[in-house]
């Protein structure tokens, strides 16, 4: 089980651990990620998408729900539910058959649905802490 905390400085660091993730993901997993607006999750996914060989530019699907990338290694589903009224929307995205499918999906907000995320999903937390600087994170990984 992982279970670790990692600091970033910068952007490019929290970009290249999520890299680091995304080279390691395996068709199936699903990846969580949680923090206030502004903290980087879109940095994280766009990391996390260039980890698994995507070369297209990434955006948060928040007014779209679920942007779909197929280009890379595995399938590629990113969410952002900030939006979504309740989790029968989800149904509706086909979250079931992507979440443990063929490829890897990952949720902005996810703690907004958290009830019907698996039970191994991996869950990063990116909190900010403008006491150690401007772009400082700490980022949690279980």
């Amino acid at each position: 089980m992982i279970n670790k905390k990692v600091e970033s400085h910068s952007r490019e660091d929290t970009y290249e651990l999520a890299k680091e993730m995304g080279s390691q993901a395996e068709p199936g997993q699903v990846f969580c990620l949680s923090g206030d607006l502004g903290v980087g999750k879109t940095v994280f996914a766009q990391g996390f998408g260039a980890g698994l060989g995507l070369e297209e530019p990434m955006s948060s699907p928040t007014f779209t729900i679920l942007q779909e990338y197929t280009a890379g290694r595995l399938p590629l589903y990113h969410y952002d539910v900030y939006r979504v009224g309740d989790v029968d929307e989800m149904e509706e995205t086909g979250f079931y058959e992507y979440a443990g499918g063929e490829g890897v999906t990952l949720i902005e907000w996810a703690e907004l649905i958290e009830e019907i995320i698996p039970e191994d999903a991996v869950w990063i937390t990116i909190r900010k802490d403008v006491s150690k600087g401007f772009d400082y994170r700490e980022i949690e990984i279980k």
